[in-house]
């Protein structure tokens, strides 16, 4: 079975791919994916790893600040909370707007998220679906071009995306997956993150008074130190309630493909992405655990973000591009003038054996995802044929 369809989630506009073995749904307002779950079907897991917000999300473009910015705060941020779930595309800036910015209606995260994405086609083949979605952001003057592939029998979802720059000059911009994972999946005793980094820093800015870490200080991953000079391990969702972080993680520079995962054990279920570490080499951890009481947040939110993109921080654009490299590591994207670039990667599901602990590694081929145990040997095989036709094959 193999199919795509419009669709509503939870009231929004949306498309549905489907193949014999997984469903996922993409939403029209704001392009989030909200669903990237298996089907029904016996020994898997049908758990949705992806963040669904416990309030209920409008279509990001119908925000209006004497309407909404009480259920879902000011312009700067509640435009995109509106409408906000799962993963999150950030474009083309990567944090919140400045006073000046917010003045003229953008948002936290870019003009993407909160804009109409609008469908090109729907191509339907003996043994693939795909779903090509696009979006305009006026202010940034780029065209963002994304299309969604299923195959037959994977457990895989190929996205290839494409940044089309408007303008007579080069363009300099930040290009984030902002990755978001919840409850029920995501569970403090269940389960872990998987991110092969090296070292990393924490957020300079704290956390709104309730942060669990200190700011501005380097840590070799996964061990971040609290206020009290602990270390955390940050592979551990929600350790404590009441508290957040933001921290980034530089992804070992010696893989050519870079990946995040996160594994429930009990449901022996494993949720990842894997990429170009050229493309995306910062992992940025962003954990929200019952601390922020306001609207829309409310006290009552668990979600870990496990952002993969080509910035290190969630900043104001003129601070982030002050500060310059990290660790010898670019932090911006760039497209020349009147020009393009595009980019490939993957998120992939796997049941995996029941004693599979932790992922230590992961490897591709031109058919194959492989998925190394704790115990140092590839336990998990996931089929993905569609490797061969993109540049991400026998990379690893």
């Amino acid at each position: 079975m193999l199919g795509c369809s419009k669709a509503k989630w939870h009231g929004r506009e949306a498309f549905v791919l489907v193949n014999d073995l997984v469903h996922l749904v993409t939403l029209t307002g704001g392009g989030h994916i909200a669903e990237f779950r298996f089907r029904e079907r016996k020994g898997l897991s049908t758990l949705n790893p992806l963040w669904v917000p416990p309030w209920k999300t409008i279509e990001p473009y119908h925000y209006r600040p004497g309407q909404h910015a009480a259920r879902y705060g000011s312009p700067a941020t509640g435009r995109t909370l509106s409408g906000i779930t799962g993963h999150n595309l950030c474009l083309d800036f990567f944090g919140s707007p400045s006073e000046e910015e917010a003045r003229q209606g953008l948002s936290i995260h870019g003009e993407a998220p909160s804009l109409r994405w609008r469908k090109e086609r729907i191509g339907v083949r003996p043994q693939e679906v795909s779903l090509k979605l696009s979006v305009r952001l006026p202010v940034a003057e780029l065209r963002f071009e994304r299309e969604l592939t299923l195959r037959r029998g994977e457990s895989v979802a190929y996205f290839e995306e494409t940044v089309k720059n408007e303008r007579k000059a080069d363009h300099f911009f930040h290009w984030t997956q902002h990755v978001t994972l919840g409850p029920p999946f995501l569970d403090s005793q269940a389960s872990c993150i998987c991110v092969p980094a090296l070292k990393g820093r924490t957020y300079p800015h704290g956390y709104e008074g309730k942060e669990l870490l200190r700011s501005s200080y380097d840590f070799k991953w996964p061990r971040a130190p609290d206020l009290q000079g602990n270390f955390v391990d940050l592979t551990q969702p929600f350790i404590r309630s009441g508290k957040g972080f933001v921290a980034t993680a530089l992804l070992d520079p010696r893989r050519e493909i870079g990946y995040i995962a996160a594994l429930n054990r009990e449901a022996n279920l494993l949720f990842g992405y894997c990429f170009h570490r050229s493309d995306f080499p910062w992992a940025v951890s962003w954990e929200e655990n019952r601390a922020r009481r306001y609207p829309p947040w409310n006290g009552r939110c668990q979600v870990r973000g496990i952002e993969f993109g080509s910035t290190p921080f969630p900043l104001l654009r003129r601070e982030a591009f002050a500060q310059g490299p990290l660790y010898g590591t670019g932090h911006f994207s760039m497209v020349p003038a009147r020009g393009s670039r595009t980019v490939q990667y993957v998120s992939f599901l796997a049941a995996v054996p029941e004693d599979f602990a932790h992922l230590r590694g992961l490897r591709l081929t031109d058919s194959e995802i492989l998925l190394c145990d704790a115990r140092g040997r590839d336990r998990v095989r996931v089929r993905a044929s569609g490797l061969a036709a993109t540049s991400l094959a026998k990379k690893s």
